[in-house]
C-alpha cells in the first residue's frame, strides 16, 4: 500500500481544519481583549511598576506549571475537548482577571489564566497536527498564522471596548461568551476517535518510517562508538552550545512579544499620555506585523536561508524599537514595535525546528528543552523590566527588546544557511 499524499481532503477532513482554526483564533483574541485594559488595571490597583510586572508574571507561572499536564489530559480526554475545555476556562480566568479587586487576586487570576491557555495551546497544536497527517502536506504554519488574527482582532475589540467606554466587566465577559460558543461549536467539527490512531493510509508509511529510525539510530551509535573519546566529547559540548543559543534565540523572540503584550500600552499611555485607544495600537501592531512576517517567512526562509532571516530580523527589531525609543512619539513607537514584531516572526518556530534535528540528542528532546525554557522569557520579562521602569523609567526597561534583537544576531550561526 502507497501513502497517497495529494488526495484531496474529506470534507469531514476540511471541517476539522476549519474547527481548529477556530480554536487558534479564539486563543490569539481572548488574552488579547485583556491586554490594552492593563493600564487601567493598575491604575485601579494603584500599584507600582515593580509590583505590576510580578503580577503580570504569573500568567507565564501559570502556564510553565500547567505545561506538563496537557500530555495527561489529552490522553484521557482527546485533545480537541481538552482544547475547547481549555479555552472556556481562559475566557473565565481573564474575566476574574478584569474583575479583581486586589493585586493578588489580579495575579492568582492570571496564574490560571496561564496555566488554561497552556493547556490549550498544546492541545490546540495536537488536534492541529492530527488534521495535518491527514492532510498529508503542512498546514499547521497556517493555523499559527491565524491565532496572531486572533490577537489583532482581540486588542481592536478592546480598543473599541474603551472607545465606547464598556466597563472591565461588560467587555470582558462579552469576550468570554462570544469566543466561548464559538470554541464549543467548534468541538462539533473536530476529529472523532483517539489521538493516538493513525490514519488507514499512514500505517505503512509509519512502519517503514519506524524502520528507518532504528537503522539510523544502529548507525549514529555505531559511529560514535568509533570516535575517540576527545571526539565525542567536543560533539557534545557543541551540541549543548548549540541548544543554549537556540533556547536564548526562541526567548529572545518570545522576550519582544512580551514587551508588547505587557508594556506597549501602559508605555504610550503613561510615558507618551496617549489615549486609550491609541495605546491598544502598539500591541495590535506588533502582532498585526508579526502575522506578515509568518506569511511570507517560509518564502524569505527558502530564498535567503534562515541564518540570514533570522539576523535580519533581529537587525530590523534593534533599529526600529531603538530608534522608537531613542526618538519617543506615539507613532514612532507604534512603528518601532510593529518593525519589533516583524524581526521576530519566524524565531521561535526556527529555533523549534533546528533543536528537533540536532544530533546526539534522543527524538524530540531537542524540541521540548526549547520549548520549555523559552516560556523563561515570558516569566522573566515583565519583572525585571518593571524592576528598571520603577528604578530609572520605563523607557529604558524597553530597552530589553533592541538587546534582544543584537542577541539573535549575534547567536543566528547556529541556524542553517541557504541551502544550494
Amino acid at each position: 500500500m502507497t501513502v497517497d499524499v495529494m488526495r484531496p481532503p474529506a470534507l469531514a477532513e476540511r471541517q476539522a481544519r476549519t474547527a481548529v482554526a477556530v480554536l487558534f483564533f479564539t486563543n490569539g483574541a481572548l488574552f488579547a481583549n485583556l491586554l490594552p485594559r492593563f493600564p487601567q488595571i493598575k491604575a485601579d490597583l494603584g500599584i507600582g511598576n515593580a509590583a505590576y510586572g510580578l503580577a503580570v508574571a504569573a500568567f507565564p507561572t501559570g502556564a510553565i506549571a500547567a505545561g506538563l499536564a496537557a500530555g495527561v489530559l489529552i490522553r484521557r480526554f482527546g485533545s480537541g475537548r481538552v482544547a475547547v475545555a481549555g479555552t472556556v476556562l481562559t475566557g473565565i480566568g481573564v474575566l476574574a482577571a478584569g474583575l479583581s479587586g486586589s493585586v493578588v487576586l489580579f495575579a492568582t487570576a492570571l496564574f490560571l489564566a496561564g496555566a488554561m491557555d497552556a493547556i490549550t495551546d498544546v492541545a490546540q497544536n495536537a488536534h492541529g497536527l492530527r488534521v495535518q497527517r491527514r492532510y498529508g502536506r503542512s498546514i499547521i504554519n497556517s493555523f499559527h498564522a491565524i491565532w496572531s488574527i486572533g490577537a489583532v482582532v482581540g486588542g481592536s475589540m478592546a480598543a473599541g471596548a474603551i472607545a465606547l467606554g464598556l466597563s472591565l466587566g461588560q467587555h470582558l465577559l462579552i469576550s468570554a461568551v462570544v469566543f466561548g460558543i464559538a470554541a464549543c461549536v467548534a468541538l462539533r467539527f473536530c476529529l472523532t476517535g483517539p489521538d493516538t490512531e493513525p490514519v488507514a493510509e499512514e500505517a505503512e508509511g509509519a512502519k517503514v518510517a519506524e524502520e528507518a529510525a532504528a537503522a539510523a539510530e544502529t548507525r549514529e551509535e555505531a559511529d560514535a562508538g568509533g570516535r575517540a573519546p576527545g571526539e565525542r566529547r567536543r560533539a557534545r559540548l557543541r551540541t549543548r552550545y548549540v541548544l543554549a543559543a537556540l533556547v536564548l534565540i526562541a526567548a529572545g523572540g518570545a522576550l519582544v512579544e512580551d514587551a508588547g503584550s505587557s508594556w506597549a500600552a501602559l508605555y504610550l499611555s503613561d510615558s507618551l499620555h496617549a489615549s486609550g485607544t491609541l495605546a491598544a495600537s502598539g500591541y495590535i501592531a506588533l502582532v498585526g506585523a508579526q502575522f506578515v512576517g509568518r506569511l511570507i517567512g517560509d518564502r524569505l526562509v527558502d530564498r535567503f536561508g534562515q541564518r540570514t532571516v533570522a539576523r535580519f530580523g533581529g537587525l530590523i527589531a534593534a533599529v526600529g524599537m531603538g530608534l522608537a525609543l531613542a526618538m519617543p512619539t506615539a507613532t514612532g513607537t507604534i512603528l518601532g514595535f510593529a518593525t519589533a514584531g516583524f524581526g521576530v516572526a519566524t524565531l521561535v518556530p526556527a529555533a523549534m525546528h533546528e533543536a528537533d534535528e540536532l544530533p546526539g540528542l534522543k527524538p524530540g528532546s531537542g524540541l521540548t528543552i526549547v520549548s520549555w525554557l523559552m516560556r523563561l522569557g515570558f516569566l522573566l520579562s515583565p519583572p525585571i523590566v518593571g524592576l528598571v521602569a520603577d528604578t530609572t523609567s520605563l523607557r529604558v526597561g524597553l530597552l530589553v527588546v533592541p538587546l534582544a534583537g543584537l542577541m539573535v544576531m549575534l547567536l543566528a550561526g547556529v541556524l542553517r544557511p541557504r541551502r544550494r
